[in-house]
């Protein structure tokens, strides 16, 4: 569904920024306005990403105003706030298909669109990108000009101020734009420091500063004192110490919903060379007020009617598995003392808020710093603490040399708890789990396991918890079969299957949660079913048996099949000189794109159909 373009007659002119650039200045106003229209109707209709892309809107349009897109080379930082980005960049009439199957990408991605000048979907990479791009702009010596846009909760990674370091240590012309959507700014403090950034980014100003220190280099006390002058003069209005020290010239803050002074502001730093950062300040769901006042909620939300002022109740329904990890955590530290938890910044996402409150001297959230938070629960494990790290999959992926080097190799008792592993739905390749099994499957020490259900889920994490060694608990987004995961916790037997039904012929092994569509496979052709639970250690004999009993065996897990589990079953048999036939059912090695679980279940065919089909071509 498409909007009327005739409620937005502005917006109509600027489908592509080469249109917005042919307004005048004053028509961005109304244009900004109307974009923030345009954006809350499309994304109540489609689903998405909300709040950020709200805070966004004037910043967005003063960049394509300014900057000579997609020639000058604009960089988000996660993507979250990118969707007007992607409304003035020529895909406004799709925006209603983002997120869905075949649709737009949730983020920017180069495929789709050359404004799109980065793929992200994770923290804290746009300065780095950025950096790379502006010293090819500088060989290539045609004037291209490079924009990072990173945001105050971003830049709290250490791979940000990596990238920092650098660019002022070599001095590359690059803009930083810190979107600080976290501070409050008053309106009186907002219009006297977008004056001051104007001054600041003037040619006059910068060729006083610029000449002073020519004319005074050579008289190095005189020097000495008018940079010092300088600094404690803009010291005493800008916050920008710690960017001047590493070699940025800062400006800011400025009101980043005043697109008027944002493309004023940006228009100066454009002529000026090197390192510079321009500090604005925005809303996180400017415009609307609910998400203005609870930006976390609207983060991302499912279809609703923005008339309503509310989002719609969803249905009831078992806790998700997020959830089943927060229930644990709670009842785990009621006898537990010594259980300390870490977060990288998904305290809601991981289920950790009960617990935060509950256990405040227990509970730490690190910021978006994944491998700080793996070495710091090695450094607690050293001295005798039960560490848990609550990390989604795709951003272990960010800590994975910690993962091997400060827990595996001492053999820490350090408990992962892996939330969104499998396939994600309509994040897309960013955020599908697919490679967590593989590349923990082959770290020495490792305990992992594949939970079929809730109850599984709890069970293991406890077994985890208790095991006195590294180890893993994967786990889906989104909820299980319904199955009742409170009361007395108990430990597993690591590595030991479970036979769930005895069949014929056919014997399939199950690595976590997609275990419904292996039963419904299972109960049509009286086929064997175990579900396999550890996919390490495995249970060796288990499968020994399974071969000697049955003509074919087919491996079955929501993750790649390149190196995951079913591989590790392979392995097992040619170690023992085994040949039976052997079918391994996965995610194929290619990046999944965007759609619902089950759609994509059904597309790359683990879904009940799916293994039946592969059972069917492959035994007589």
């Amino acid at each position: 569904m498409t909007l009327n373009l005739a409620d937005f007659p502005n917006l109509a002119k600027a489908n592509i920024p080469e249109d917005l650039r042919k307004q005048p200045k004053e028509s961005l106003i109304e244009i900004a306005n109307e974009l923030r229209r345009y954006l809350l109707d499309s994304v109540s209709q489609s689903s998405g990403h909300f709040a950020s892309g709200l805070g966004t809107v004037e910043l967005t349009v003063a960049l394509h105003y300014v900057y000579n897109t997609p020639f000058d080379r604009v960089v988000w930082d996660v993507g979250h706030q990118a969707y007007p980005h992607k409304i003035l960049t020529g895909r406004r009439d799709r925006m209603t298909s983002i997120r869905q199957k075949g649709g737009l990408h949730p983020f920017p991605w180069p495929p789709e669109s050359e404004y799109d000048t980065f793929a992200v979907g994770h923290s804290s990479t746009s300065i780095s990108a950025a950096l790379g791009m502006a010293i090819a702009a500088e060989q290539e010596n045609k004037g291209r000009k490079v924009v990072a846009v990173i945001g105050d909760g971003a830049m709290t990674a250490g791979m940000a101020f990596e990238a920092l370091n650098h660019a002022g240590d070599i001095g590359k012309d690059i803009i930083v734009v810190l979107n600080d959507n976290e501070m409050s700014i008053s309106e009186n403090v907002g219009a006297l420091n977008s004056h001051l950034a104007r001054l600041l980014t003037g040619s006059f100003f910068n060729s006083i500063r610029d000449g002073g220190k020519k004319l005074l280099s050579n008289i190095p006390p005189i020097k000495e004192f008018a940079s010092r002058a300088e600094e404690h003069i803009k010291g005493m209005v800008v916050p920008g110490t710690i960017f001047e020290e590493l070699g940025f010239n800062y400006f800011g803050p400025i009101d980043g919903h005043d697109v008027l002074a944002v493309v004023d502001t940006l228009a100066n730093m454009r002529l000026m060379s090197g390192p510079k950062i321009l500090h604005v300040v925005t809303k996180k769901g400017k415009g609307y007020e609910l998400a203005e006042k609870d930006p976390i909620k609207w983060h991302a939300v499912p279809k609703f009617n923005h008339l309503e002022q509310k989002l719609p109740k969803s249905a009831p329904s078992s806790p998700n598995f997020s959830a089943i990890f927060g229930s644990w955590l709670c009842d785990m530290a009621e006898t537990d003392k010594d259980l300390m938890a870490i977060t990288p910044a998904m305290r809601e996402g991981s289920g950790m808020v009960e617990f935060s409150r509950r256990y405040p001297n227990q509970y730490f959230d690190v910021a978006i710093a994944e491998q700080h938070s793996v070495t710091l629960a090695a450094g607690m494990a050293r001295e005798g603490k039960n560490a848990v790290v609550a990390i989604y999959s795709t951003f272990l992926q960010r800590a994975y040399d910690q993962l091997i080097h400060d827990v595996a190799i001492q053999d820490l008792p350090v408990l992962f708890a892996i939330d969104r592993a499998g396939l994600v739905g309509a994040d897309g390749p960013t955020h599908q789990g697919a490679f967590d099994i593989s590349f923990l499957r082959c770290i020495p020490n490792m305990i992992v396991m594949t939970p079929s259900d809730e109850l599984e889920c709890r069970n293991m994490l406890y077994t985890g918890h208790k095991a006195n060694k590294p180890a893993a608990v994967r786990y889906p987004r989104g909820t299980g079969s319904g199955i009742d995961a409170t009361g007395e916790m108990q430990l597993l037997d690591i590595g030991k299957a479970k036979c769930i039904k005895q069949g014929k012929k056919v014997a399939i092994l199950n690595f976590g949660t997609l275990l419904p569509y292996a039963i419904g496979a299972a109960e049509q052709i009286d086929a064997t079913l175990i579900d396999m639970r550890f996919a390490k250690p495995l249970d060796e004999a288990m499968l020994l048996q399974m071969v000697e009993s049955h003509e074919l065996l087919v491996s079955l897990e929501d993750g790649a099949i390149i190196g995951g589990a079913g591989s590790g079953v392979a392995e097992t048999l040619f170690k023992h000189k085994l040949t039976p036939s052997f079918v391994q059912l996965g995610l194929p090695d290619e990046f999944i794109m965007q759609g619902t679980q089950q759609e994509m279940y059904a597309e790359l065919g683990i879904d009940t159909a799916g293994i039946l089909a592969a059972i069917a071509k492959n035994i007589d």
